[in-house]
């Protein structure tokens, strides 16, 4: 574990001593605590380390003066806050100290979107730089793996994921007990602590439904039917899901074509074990009906994070028409559009005739299991 080096952790050591907020994203248990001890033990003395869930932090920081920010920060060179989400106005508090306090840089991490709490980011802009963490990326294992390696262990990561600990560990017993884990005592704690939601039981319901309705169009008003709660209700919980990073919607690509769906979304999870967990299926490919859902999400979180190490300003969304013609992904990257189909076992598809007619000239590629890596490495 020591030899492979997060890519974002090495994006942010870049940009230290800019005078900015770095604000680092991503989930919990995806690495963000390593990423910040390694950055205080290459700085050592001139780097504080605090957390946010430390109620003496928070009380140093309700008081929103230049004087008290000023004695905080003291000598140290670079601030590095975990768990930023837990102070109060965390946003106006990080706004003052970079503003009034040169010299310095402050790294605020979390494991759910400051705006969840009520603490935006807002006054923020123009002051910080903001980095998105996600479990492993292939590209990153492939570090501390060859390519019969990377092969090798692709079955088991369609099934248990990335988590980075989870990586390392080496039986299935093992890794299964670690997604559990995660769903039991992890998953949910930032959206009970810092949301009114006190049952958690209708938050992980509906996770459920929607691990079953990965890669297919989801009503919001079929869940809120079949959960026994409003649509409002299940609009709220997608958001705040989605702010935890846990899961994250592709919305309908359309030009004003007469064919083609307009308000639609397809929910997928940050990883494909995580997913897994929630409905405790760990069954072998061979054995399971949801191949071709895995597969998409798959290939679709792997992009995601291609694009993002490879610093590609990336839109995705997925098309289909009211008579069922369909594309599984598509890349919007400036005036650039890209199609992608996930077929798991297939290397050849045919275009739908609609998609091939409104855009003629964009390229539809096929990832299968032969050439999947082509697209998620280099």
């Amino acid at each position: 574990m020591e030899d492979l080096k997060r890519f974002v952790g090495t994006e942010i050591l870049a940009d230290i001593g800019k005078q900015k907020v770095l604000m680092l994203y991503g989930s919990r248990r995806v690495g963000k605590t390593n990423i910040l001890d390694d950055i205080k033990a290459r700085y050592g003395e001139k780097a504080l380390y605090v957390t946010g869930e430390d109620l003496d932090v928070q009380s140093i920081f309700k008081n929103r003066t230049i004087k008290n920010y000023k004695l905080f920060v003291g000598n140290y060179k670079i601030i590095i806050i975990d768990e930023a989400q837990y102070i109060p106005e965390i946003g106006l508090c990080l706004k003052l100290m970079i503003d009034q306090i040169k010299g310095i840089t402050i790294i605020a991490s979390g494991s759910s979107s400051f705006d969840l709490s009520n603490a935006t980011g807002e006054p923020l802009v123009g002051r910080n730089y903001t980095f998105r963490l996600y479990p492993f990326a292939q590209q990153e294992l492939k570090q501390i793996e060859n390519l019969l390696d990377t092969k090798g262990n692709f079955e088991e990561r369609m099934i248990y994921g990335y988590y980075p600990e989870l990586v390392y560990l080496k039986t299935k017993q093992e890794k299964e007990r670690y997604l559990q884990e995660i769903v039991n005592s992890y998953l949910l704690k930032d959206i009970l602590a810092l949301e009114n939601v006190k049952d958690a039981s209708f938050l992980k319901k509906l996770l459920q439904l929607l691990a079953f309705q990965v890669g297919s169009e989801v009503s919001t008003n079929e869940l809120a039917n079949t959960l026994g709660i409003s649509q409002k209700t299940v609009d709220r919980y997608l958001d705040l899901l989605t702010n935890v990073f846990i899961i994250y919607p592709l919305t309908a690509y359309n030009t004003n074509q007469r064919k083609e769906i307009v308000k639609s979304k397809k929910w997928y999870f940050s990883d494909n074990g995580l997913r897994n967990a929630l409905i405790k299926n760990y069954n072998v490919l061979g054995f399971r009906n949801d191949v071709g859902a895995l597969w998409e999400q798959y290939c679709l979180n792997e992009r995601i994070k291609f694009n993002q190490y490879k610093k590609r300003d990336v839109q995705n969304y997925f098309w289909r028409t009211y008579d069922g013609q369909e594309i599984d992904f598509i890349e919007i990257e400036g005036d650039k559009m890209e199609a992608f189909e996930c077929k798991f076992s297939k290397d050849k598809i045919k275009t739908p005739a609609a998609f091939a007619k409104f855009y003629p000239n964009v390229p539809v590629t096929v990832l299968h299991k032969n050439n999947y890596l082509e697209y998620i490495m280099e």
